[in-house]
């Protein structure tokens, strides 16, 4: 979803909330002005900003890179959000990453409100020096609206843990005295962050698929359901004596955890096809993912030939990156970036469970395609809350010290997954009024907003 479709989205939920029986305290007109007002309030954001960082590249030149950081909402509280680091960073892209983090964070009820950063450049074609001073840079130039009670960022897309170590380096010299601990999530176990980080955006992404299959679909009141067209897909797979069929698209660190979770459930799924910016490795009596995840480690990207297939020692068909999309499966995962089903491939894709590991891969159109032919779609800001999580977990421990074991993290971030969940799934199979999953989820985040809104005042 683009940043226009998701304000629509936003717009459309408060037009929805307006007709409902949500903060009656407001009457007639009163309550048309003081929603339209809330909208408005949600749908902008609160300060964008844009720079340039200067690197010195090993090749003797200087290059101007662009840099930014949005800033969308912080009633929830302090801002956050990742970093990411893209040769498709852009000013839109970046704000409507943002707004999804305020809507993400009230959805699952996390004392943030939602910021993302992100500077225009690939890493894979930086050498490690260049990459220390674009990561220093940022924090330098960013300085001014950053920190632990402003804007906390995190790792997200081409940045990791060995980054943020170094931005909170940057930090710490050029604000002596001053917190430093707290002002990044995602930060190497040693340097005060939390081990199972890494994982916990795949493990929490997975979750909000198993959670669903195994344990609330199960124990449902058949005679509530409502949703008759998504619930005969569920009921077929629930009742199927095959393994689910799994394609995950992107394996990267959402990804291939996602994958591996998968075949951790014993006989109950198979990864069929996995895919990178380059290729969709196929198989569809499953896949080694425990060998691929091996051989992406070394070589940070999937076997691309046969000759690297043997050497990962790894049976599969080589096909070109947007085949995982439309290849035969049951659950298909969508790791990767955004924009990737629109209404050109929408029709060709055989899954009937989709889930968005990355942020907006669907858009609108195609969400609303889904949701009519009964494809239940689980959406982004459901799905891959468990890195902001355990970003949570994190700025607890750096804020009142108690370390947190590897376990404590995935089990504490699981509890909290598995609650939001409850409550999504609860609403969205027994509910009256017809709501998209994805509407529902903003339906629920944006009540909480509009709560904060009114209880700080800031609706008459």
């Amino acid at each position: 979803m683009s940043r226009d479709e998701t304000r629509k989205l936003i717009k459309d939920v408060v037009d929805t909330l307006k007709k409902e029986s949500f903060r009656d305290e407001f009457t007639g007109n009163e309550k048309g002005e003081v929603f339209d007002s809330a909208a408005e309030i949600i749908k902008t954001t609160d300060k964008i900003i844009k720079s340039y960082i200067r690197v010195s590249r090993d090749n003797g030149t200087i290059e101007r890179i662009p840099a930014y950081r949005v800033q969308h909402n912080n009633i929830s509280g302090f801002y956050k959000g990742g970093i990411r680091f893209s040769s498709a960073v852009n000013e839109e892209e970046v704000e409507n990453l943002a707004i999804l983090m305020t809507i993400k964070n009230a959805l699952h009820e996390l004392p943030f409100g939602g910021a993302k950063g992100g500077v225009y450049v690939d890493p894979k074609n930086l050498s490690s020096r260049e990459l220390n001073l674009v990561s220093k840079k940022y924090v330098q130039r960013l300085k001014p609206d950053l920190g632990p009670t402003n804007d906390i960022p995190a790792p997200d897309l081409g940045t990791n843990e060995k980054v943020i170590d170094w931005m909170v380096g940057e930090y710490k010299t050029i604000t002596p005295g001053e917190s430093y601990v707290n002002a990044f999530t995602g930060k190497s176990a040693v340097n005060g962050g939390v081990d199972g980080r890494r994982e916990a955006t795949g493990i929490g992404a997975f979750l909000s698929y198993y959670y669903l299959m195994d344990k609330w679909f199960k124990q449902a009141d058949k005679a509530k359901a409502t949703r008759p067209k998504s619930w005969k897909n569920l009921e077929t797979l629930a009742q199927s004596d095959q393994p689910t069929k799994v394609a995950v698209q992107g394996f990267g660190n959402v990804g291939s955890i996602a994958a591996k979770e998968a075949i951790k459930c014993e006989d109950e799924h198979i990864v069929v096809a996995v895919s990178d910016e380059d290729v969709t490795l196929h198989n569809e009596k499953g896949l080694d993912i425990e060998r691929l995840f091996s051989y992406s480690e070394q070589h940070r990207r999937l076997p691309h030939s046969e000759e690297e297939l043997m050497e990962a020692n790894v049976q599969a068909y080589i096909e070109s990156p947007s085949a995982v999309l439309t290849s035969e499966c049951d659950l298909l995962i969508l790791a990767a970036v955004e924009d990737q089903i629109t209404e050109e491939n929408m029709k060709d894709v055989s899954a009937k469970i989709l889930l968005e590991g990355a942020n907006a891969p669907i858009t609108k159109k195609a969400d609303e395609y889904f949701e009519s032919n009964g494809i239940m779609v689980i959406p982004d800001i459901l799905a891959n809350a468990g890195g902001v999580h355990v970003s949570y977990l994190e700025w607890m421990q750096s804020n009142v010290p108690k370390p947190y074991t590897k376990e404590d993290v995935i089990t504490e971030m699981s509890e909290k997954m598995t609650d939001v969940c409850r409550r999504v799934y609860d609403h969205y199979f027994y509910s009256e009024n017809y709501e998209t999953s994805r509407m529902l989820c903003y339906k629920l985040a944006v009540m909480r907003l509009i709560t904060l809104l009114y209880k700080h005042g800031k609706l008459y």
